[in-house]
């Protein structure tokens, strides 16, 4: 999924399309007009080998003819992981085994599927393909930017037995957590896609219990 991911009026202004997706993935109404900008490009999702997602979008916008493919991408997470005994930024894939295609020619994209070697399968629901519901796509798109699809690393502490995240892309969103691996700076989710519920991890560091952190430091988490 490479480029604009979607057709933009120029009576809509981009930052107010952006600050329209978080309100929507938050549960809010989207406006009409911004609905109509993001409609005009749809998400599909594809199943690849886990490991070669980046490998297969490079292949997917090789195959494809020019303009058929608007973006695509395998949506990451970063997080920190500890090497020779120091913590490392890291990124890792958020759907392993899956890449998003932003097209409005669904029938080029088929084409140039079939004539890629390598594993791939264009999720469908029943018999139909079909494309990334608005909410499902509105998550993704509140919490990555184009060119970056990459989900920035939360802050969080422990009160008792939950979870409360004080900075970053989980903040308000804990519902969405299972369980957490505080050893390994991961938070296990669950999202739903074309129509799946699909369990994946993102990054959270755990800093403390909140009956633990001064006052002072938690207001700077949040920031």
């Amino acid at each position: 999924l490479r480029g604009s991911c979607h057709v933009q009026s120029p009576a809509v202004p981009r930052e107010r399309i952006r600050l329209s997706r978080m309100a929507y993935a938050y549960g809010e109404a989207m406006p009409r007009e911004e609905e109509e900008a993001m409609a005009a490009a749809s998400w599909y999702v594809i199943q690849v080998p886990t490991g070669a997602e980046r490998k297969l979008c490079d292949l997917i916008e090789h195959m494809a003819p020019e303009g058929a493919v608007e973006e695509c991408f395998s949506p990451r997470y970063a997080t920190q992981m500890k090497r020779a005994g120091e913590w490392v930024d890291v990124e890792k894939p958020l759907l392993p085994g899956y890449v998003i295609v932003v097209s409005s020619r669904l029938d080029l994209v088929i084409r140039a599927l079939r004539e890629i070697p390598e594993f791939t399968r264009l999720l469908k629901i029943g018999e139909s393909f079909v494309p990334l519901a608005s909410d499902e796509r509105a998550w993704i798109e509140a919490l990555t930017n184009n060119g970056s699809r990459c989900v920035d690393m939360s802050v969080g502490v422990m009160d008792g037995e939950h979870v409360v995240v004080l900075s970053g892309p989980l903040r308000g969103r804990e519902a969405l957590i299972t369980s957490v691996n505080r050893h390994k700076n991961l938070a296990f989710v669950e999202l739903e896609i074309c129509g799946r519920r699909v369990a994946t991890k993102v990054g959270l560091g755990i800093v403390g219990r909140r009956e633990d952190i001064p006052a002072s430091k938690g207001d700077s988490l949040r920031r």
